[in-house]
């Protein structure tokens, strides 16, 4: 299995996506999928972003002009969703768009060094997401999540019933030296995440599940930090990002996005874990300081003594800063080096900017990779 340079680990062929999207005036989380090139991107930029490789500004540069992630399309037919195994040729696929080459059911693995899919697992309903990990493979279907060791050999260790999950909502540990080893997803109670140790799936799984309520309404994204520490939450309605204790289940902070409902598409850790970043269709990024909470803005225009008359709302912890890429383009957003951000966005461009802990923010680079061609039928 050939091993490929660390950058490779973030990047995705974006000639695998589709733009049928483009036909449609908002984002919802099937056209999210579907142009997953962009969201594997920066799936797990906190752990491949730094100073030790050149800026993601001209790596994505030099790896789209030269289409090197372009896949035999004849090979993997469209695809709803892909990910990558760590840092090799190795990719999951997930079938779906307009061409699939096989039933929504079955995830392929394709080897990009042989130019072919090497190896299929057919599930009883359609796979909705999946994660990989160096060891680890997750399957995220409607109503069961199961996980299999991968690749040397590639075998079921367990598998669990799920609440409906149609986002395919899961995360894993993302480090195999993570201080816990840990699977977060819906739990059963609506607004819930269940917490699984990963050891427990080596052993028969008798205990009770673990939960921590999270939200009143259904959850829209979940996103874990490296060392396997803390949990962030958001629900359908958009407006609140809430970080946890994965050890105690304990709420350490609660965010503030904005108080008009909104669809968040992606939060993210910094790599220590000092700040946070989320987007939504509201076409703009924020940033929160979840080490020193004392950095994150507060209600300034109100006076001090009516504050304490609205309740948690006046209390609320608003972004540190934020920025705004394309108007009401779905972005994905992750943490660089020396409190940098990247956002790449729906419509081909990608955004790089610079913030402070004083909140000072300002943009340090911007391209457009993609010009999306409406006639572009070839999936």
């Amino acid at each position: 299995m050939a091993v490929l340079p660390p950058v490779w680990r973030t990047v995705c062929v974006y000639t695998m996506w589709n733009p049928w999207w483009k036909n449609h005036t908002t984002f919802n989380t099937d056209i999210i999928n579907a142009c997953m090139a962009f969201i594997i991107l920066l799936r797990y930029a906190t752990t491949t972003f730094n100073s030790d490789y050149r800026t993601i500004y001209n790596i994505f540069w030099i790896y789209f002009v030269n289409n090197m992630l372009k896949p035999d399309v004849e090979a993997v037919g469209s695809v709803a969703s892909c990910e990558m195994l760590f840092r090799t040729n190795i990719w999951a696929i997930i079938p779906g768009g307009m061409r699939p080459k096989v039933p929504e059911n079955i995830l392929q693995f394709y080897d990009e060094s042989q130019k072919k899919a090497i190896m299929e697992i057919k599930f009883a309903a359609a796979v909705k997401s999946v994660r990989f990990r160096r060891d680890k493979l997750v399957v995220v279907l409607p109503n069961r999540i199961h996980l299999f060791s991968f690749l040397q050999p590639t075998r079921e260790l367990f598998s669990v019933e799920t609440r409906a999950n149609p986002k395919g909502l899961c995360e894993i540990t993302p480090l195999q030296n993570s201080h816990r080893q840990i699977l977060v997803f819906p739990g059963h109670k609506l607004g819930s995440v269940q917490i699984m140790e990963l050891s427990s799936t080596f052993q028969s799984y008798s205990s009770a599940p673990v939960y921590l309520q999270a939200h009143k309404n259904e959850l829209a994204c979940i996103a874990i930090n490296q060392q396997g520490k803390r949990i962030a939450t958001a629900s359908e309605q958009g407006t609140l990002i809430r970080v946890w204790d994965t050890s105690t289940r304990n709420q350490l902070v609660e965010l503030r996005r904005g108080t008009d409902p909104a669809s968040i598409h992606c939060i993210n850790f910094s790599t220590n874990s000092d700040f946070l970043c989320c987007s939504s269709d509201k076409g703009t990024v924020h940033i929160f300081a979840i080490k020193d909470t004392n950095l994150n803005k507060r209600l300034s225009a109100i006076p001090t003594a009516f504050i304490g008359t609205l309740g948690k709302y006046g209390d609320s912890q608003w972004a540190l800063t934020n920025f705004t890429v394309s108007a009401e383009s779905a972005c994905v957003c992750a943490f660089g080096p020396n409190n940098t951000i990247y956002a790449l966005c729906f419509d081909g461009t990608f955004h790089k900017y610079a913030f402070s802990a004083e909140g000072i923010c300002h943009s340090e680079g911007f391209e457009v990779f993609l010009d999306v061609d409406d006639d572009d039928d070839r999936f």
